[in-house]
């Protein structure tokens, strides 16, 4: 299993600036509205970036707390809140040793977050979901999907036959990157109820007004 690496919140390229990072993604609007209608109260932002989505639910009423592997972003997100006079608890933590007991939380977030691993990595950090959510607990995560250009690019460092390093210049650089597909993603969520699955591709421009593409599959799964 591969050694976990932040992001580096000071190295932000243009496909990665910084006002791209403060605007909640568009699902998660959908998502304060089921689970405040789920009367869920309890949420954890797993891999919180500098706020986005802690400050959102937060904002709206649940009792949030926020996660990442980096200093400078869990520092940003604290200011942040602290500006919105908003109470959150902060935790610095590896995603794959999670200092939280079973059955904790409502409601997981972990938007393009729990990819930056291996597949070891991966598996042991669906199971801690599984085990932080209580009864009837729902988790929306994304996962990188194999039909991203970046799986292929032969720049890209392989880590195993799912698994490849960025090596590209900006944030990621030297991050594992685990790509899924649909052989295997019902085998890591055997023990979920899967509510809804989907594969998206985005673009973004470049520095040179070129549009990029991202592929990722989207999972809203719910423990059973």
């Amino acid at each position: 299993m591969v050694k976990s690496k932040a992001w580096d919140w000071n190295n932000l390229n243009h496909e990665t600036r910084r006002e791209l990072w403060l605007e909640p993604s568009i699902e998660s609007y959908y998502l304060v509205n089921r689970w405040k209608t789920q009367k869920k109260k309890s949420f954890l932002d797993l891999g919180c970036g500098i706020g986005r989505h802690t400050i959102q639910f937060a904002k709206a009423g649940f009792k949030t707390t926020a996660v990442d592997l980096s200093v400078e972003a869990l520092r940003q997100t604290k200011e942040w809140a602290d500006e919105e006079n908003l109470f959150i608890n902060v935790k610095y933590a590896d995603m794959l040793d999670l200092p939280f007991a079973n059955n904790c939380f409502d409601c997981i977030l972990c938007r393009n977050v729990i990819s930056h691993t291996d597949t070891q990595g991966i598996m042991k950090i669906i199971d801690k979901i599984y085990d932080m959510l209580k009864a009837d607990g729902e988790c929306f995560l994304t996962l990188g999907s194999k039909n991203a250009s970046t799986f292929n690019d032969p720049k890209n460092e392989y880590i195993d036959e799912n698994t490849r390093a960025r090596m590209d210049e900006g944030p990621e650089r030297g991050i594992p990157h685990f790509y899924a597909d649909m052989d295997i993603i019902p085998e890591l969520f055997k023990n979920f109820e899967i509510i809804d699955l989907y594969q998206t591709q985005e673009f973004h421009k470049d520095e040179n007004g070129n549009y990029i593409s991202f592929w990722h599959y989207n999972l809203l799964i719910k423990k059973i």
